[in-house]
């Protein structure tokens, strides 16, 4: 059991006088940014639920709705909020066992504050999922996250890094869930509202503040749609019961550059920086609608709006889309109730006007235009991975290398000292699932590189190989039961493989998922391999038997012209090396340049 005894923290109440439900003027005032110290509270009892914001006809809606739609109107999902602490202090004291609680707590509603159950894989166990606005965390929080695992295991206690520039972490039990998100909350970072029907982790750019070739800085952008999110201003507390219950879960990703490091393609809100073509004032065109799922992937589609690139109009456009989509999305088939549905059966044209319209309500002096023509000038995305000049004189950035985004206690708490020693402790996550030290003086890189923790033994990499340094995971079935096969593991095994039999001449980018939702993001890779039944001969019975397979997807894209690769290169391909590397090769060779090296 945890013993951490830390308070409850209340974030900044004072600092925040916009209500997020209100169509009201007012300034936004951005509240501290996580990892530093949170003005601490007393816990209060909450008055608003999720339900308390809808409109009649989305809870008549919800009423003829999914299961999930109605276990919400049955008990609110933002009453985990208070539920957690209850449910640790019970299972503390002995009055109750997880079992004895109500499944749709522990599958569905504890999920609020960013719990999810790992009822087949690892019943009474959870992972929490945080958020971490820019992907930007310090080395007191990685060594936190070290501390809050490690009691747990080397098997359950792990932190993921994801692929939302975002931290899991694995193994909690909910006897110390409230000492967790105490410790959380003490420093600024929150679980709360982080699953299932609710805004995921904004994601911006990682290089942020320190690119030469910079737009627009994403930081403040993302930490205040962060707080329009989960910050209840009614409270000053994390857990916002505003945008508590919404039709599906929905992301947003905010890019500082042309390079999209972002992702805004699958995104239900993309932010694309571009100067107006008149005054050149720098502003976002606006795309929505991307996702990946069983029933469909679709890349975001433009909605012919421009908006100035500050917080006001990034705030008011984020609030203003999230209230037309909570207050009329879908509440039936939750396989067609993300935002795209909702904008198709409206119409693109329909649907802006509704949000200029929604915007102008709020009275927040805001402007928007049409979507402005895009640079046209040849521009290459650029490597996050390595040692690179920052705009900054003297100071370079420095990406390292995560094998699938796991990190043990032990390598959290090493990135955690280079960290202090190198980069002020600040840590910045990539979507690849990648780390990277900003602000490293020039003159102690030679002193960085040669750190025992960047060795050619460590799984820590500044400079890895081309296909094993950019392999990305999703959890696998070693965590999640919905995965049809591990991918972790099978994916840096694979990748090392690979790298031993054929050349490429470039990074070359493989992607694994374990299943159709694609949290692997398969379909943006150059090469994606997503968990698929598959069929071999059993040599001792001669027959066809079932084994972990795969799909391949071939020539997805990312950058400013990304293009998502939707159709199936290869089919029910099996797992086992003797069928699946062979078939990798011929890709390699035939689509990517590779050459075979002479194996001995």
């Amino acid at each position: 059991m945890l013993l951490l005894t830390t308070a409850c923290a209340a974030l900044a109440p004072g600092s925040l006088t916009l209500a997020a439900g209100s169509r009201t003027s007012g300034p936004i005032v951005l509240s501290q940014r996580i990892g530093q110290p949170s003005m601490v509270a007393e816990r209060v009892n909450r008055v608003s639920t999720g339900s308390s914001y809808l409109p009649p006809e989305a809870i008549a809606r919800a009423e003829k709705g999914n299961p999930i739609e109605k276990a919400k109107l049955e008990k609110d999902g933002c009453a985990a909020f208070e539920d957690v602490y209850s449910f640790a202090e019970a299972i503390r004291k002995g009055k109750l066992t997880w079992e004895d609680i109500e499944k749709n707590d522990m599958d569905t509603r504890l999920k609020w504050v960013g719990m999810l159950h790992r009822r087949k894989r690892s019943p009474g166990s959870f992972m929490m999922r945080l958020r971490t606005p820019n992907g930007i965390v310090n080395s007191k929080l990685m060594r936190l996250y070290a501390d809050l695992v490690e009691p747990y295991g080397p098997e359950q206690g792990v932190v993921d890094i994801t692929t939302r520039q975002n931290i899991q972490l694995r193994g909690i039990r909910l006897e110390d869930a409230d000492k967790v998100i105490d410790a959380l909350h003490a420093n600024n970072q929150t679980s709360f509202q982080s699953a299932l029907d609710n805004v995921r982790n904004l994601v911006g750019s990682p290089l942020a503040g320190i690119d030469p070739h910079e737009m627009v800085d994403t930081r403040d952008i993302c930490n205040h749609l962060n707080d329009l999110i989960s910050l209840d201003r009614e409270t000053g507390l994390r857990g916002n019961p505003v945008w508590g219950n919404l039709p599906r879960k929905f992301n947003i990703a905010v890019s500082g550059s042309r390079d999209d490091f972002a992702h805004t393609n699958i995104n239900d809100i993309g932010l694309e920086p571009c100067a107006h073509a008149e005054t050149n004032e720098m502003g976002f065109n606006v795309v929505i609608g991307g996702y990946m799922s069983i029933k469909r992937v679709a890349a975001s589609v433009p909605i012919n709006l421009w908006i100035p690139a500050d917080v006001n109009h990034a705030y008011t456009l984020s609030e203003a889309i999230l209230r037309i989509f909570r207050d009329e999305g879908s509440r039936g088939d939750r396989q067609k109730a993300r935002l795209m549905w909702l904008v198709e059966e409206m119409g693109v044209d329909t649907f802006r006007s509704k949000v200029v319209e929604e915007m102008d309500s709020y009275a927040r002096d805001v402007r928007t235009d049409v979507a402005q023509p895009h640079p046209t000038e040849p521009f290459e995305r650029r490597e996050l991975l390595g040692v690179h000049a920052q705009k900054q004189e003297g100071l370079s950035r420095v990406g390292i290398h995560v094998p699938t985004g796991r990190l043990t206690p032990l390598l959290c708490r090493q990135l955690a000292d280079l960290a202090d020693a190198y980069s002020a402790g600040e840590i910045r996550l990539t979507v690849e699932q990648n780390v990277m030290l900003p602000n490293v003086d020039n003159d102690k890189l030679e002193a960085l590189l040669a750190e025992p923790a960047l060795a050619p033994s460590s799984p820590l990499q500044v400079f890895p190989s081309n296909i094993a340094g950019n392999t990305v995971s999703c959890t696998g079935a070693q965590f999640c039961g919905l995965a049809m096969i591990e991918t972790k593991a099978n994916a840096d095994r694979i990748a090392r493989m690979l790298d031993e039999r054929v050349e490429v001449p470039k990074k070359l980018r493989v992607h694994w998922t374990g299943c159709p939702n694609s949290c692997g993001q398969v379909q943006a890779a150059d090469i994606g391999l997503m968990g698929a039944p598959a069929k071999k001969m059993d040599p001792e019975t001669g027959k066809m038997m079932a084994v972990p397979g795969c799909t391949i997807f071939v020539g997805g894209t990312i950058g400013e012209h990304a293009q998502l690769s939707t159709e199936p290169y290869k089919s029910n391909v099996p797992l086992n090396d003797d069928d699946l590397i062979p078939e990798l090769l011929d890709i390699i060779v035939s689509k990517f340049d590779g050459k075979l090296k002479e194996v001995a």
